[in-house]
């Protein structure tokens, strides 16, 4: 009977230590990367010169949405820890919505304690500030500081995954599904692609406040005592990072959402499944080159100031037009100088107009091809005027 009983408690610790050891696999090995990775002196300005190691991958500008260059873009993969840029998205719509304060305080429970890979170690009971809770999130990629503020919001962290999905399905993230807000363990059900994982991306930095976060390279928490580095080494050697995150288990590989910045324009790269952190990072930073040195983002503009409309049986005599949104369009450097407009606008209009009315378009060309029809509007309108408006101006004429 003992014999049995020895036996079990040994196959317990050989379980526990193989569990721990799965765990350990999980954490962003902060592997040593030449800075010489970095470099985007010499990216080609077409996409045919494009050489990007990384299995899955696709370019987007943050602006329009467009989509630059792709590699098997919809192939569903484990995300690893850039799951967190769902999670991230969730906790900045809560905050802007104003269903949840920076200032708000985080208790930590015994499951997000537990969890483990990477960690900013909590203990069970801890608060912490929700500030400070995010900035363990966003650049220690923390797992712990991730259940627990899940937990805060959906009180679970299934209620939460549940919470995550009907955002993707929002979004229009077709080929996405989570299981769970951290992407920690590799559960074969937790699978997204890389355009996905851009249009969630995308949507996180149109919230400019959580670069705040996504930007920092090493920072604190408690009181100056624990120390945070950011995984994403692009923040500290590519001009114009502005995020995003991280990721990396054994199976999923080395994981990258990247965002930059230059004169205004903001493009995405994300790579997937990489075989190490030094090539997700020549991955990333060969999109982002490449998407700096051969687009611009212009906003054409009609030759002519727009004129007024006359308005007939209005209660104004004319409304004035606006472009309407639409109008910023990226193309190839080479060709912002060839791009030309034509605008069609109608002679009058009767009253009444309903504001945001389309009076008229902007077609906008290069050469003959048409890049955009941009619809020009009424912002305001133009109300009807009555047989009582024309009796009280007849009385004050006569009076």
């Amino acid at each position: 009977m003992w014999k049995k009983v020895a036996g079990v408690l040994a196959l317990a610790m050989v379980l526990s230590v193989s569990a721990k050891a799965d765990l350990e696999m999980e954490m962003e090995p902060d592997e040593e990367v030449d800075e010489s990775v970095f470099d985007d002196s010499y990216i080609p300005t077409s996409a045919e010169g494009l050489d990007v190691p990384a299995p899955s991958a696709i370019l987007m500008e943050k602006e329009t949405g467009t989509v630059l260059w792709e590699k098997n873009a919809d192939e569903r993969l484990r995300p690893a820890s850039v799951t967190k840029v769902m999670t991230i998205l969730l906790i900045v719509e809560a905050v802007d919505s104003g269903a949840l304060g920076l200032d708000d305080v985080i208790t930590c429970s015994a499951n997000a304690a537990g969890m483990g890979g990477s960690q900013v170690f909590l203990e069970e009971g801890e608060q912490m500030p929700l500030r400070e809770m995010l900035k363990c999130i966003v650049v220690s990629s923390a797992n712990d500081a991730a259940v627990a503020v899940a937990e805060h919001m959906a009180g679970s962290e299934a209620a939460f995954a549940a919470r995550m999905n009907e955002r993707a399905r929002e979004l229009g993230m077709a080929n996405t599904h989570f299981t769970n807000c951290t992407g920690l363990m590799d559960d074969p059900e937790h699978l997204t692609t890389a355009r996905d994982i851009a249009i969630m991306s995308r949507e996180l930095i149109k919230h400019d406040w959580i670069k705040e976060y996504t930007t920092i390279w090493m920072d604190t928490i408690r009181d100056g005592q624990f120390g945070l580095s950011n995984t994403n080494k692009l923040v500290r050697f590519f001009d114009g990072a502005t995020g995003l995150k991280t990721g990396y288990t054994s199976a999923a590989g080395h994981c990258l959402a990247a965002t930059a910045m230059r004169d205004g324009v903001e493009y995405i790269a994300v790579v997937l499944h990489c075989a190490s952190s030094a090539e997700r990072f020549e991955s990333a930073k060969t999109l982002l080159g490449y998407a700096f040195g051969a687009y611009t983002l212009v906003e054409p503009k009609p030759a002519e100031v727009l004129p007024v409309i006359p308005v007939k049986l209005g209660k104004v005599d004319y409304v004035q037009p606006v472009l309407g949104e639409g109008s910023k369009l990226l193309i190839r450097k080479t060709d912002a100088g060839n791009v030309t407009t034509e605008v069609e606008l109608a002679d009058s209009l009767t009253a009444p107009v309903e504001p945001g009315s389309q009076v008229g378009t902007m077609t906008v060309k290069l050469g003959e091809e048409v890049l955009a029809q941009v619809p020009i509007l009424t912002p305001d309108g133009a109300r009807r005027i009555t047989w009582w408006d024309v009796v009280k101006d007849m009385m004050g004429i006569l009076f």
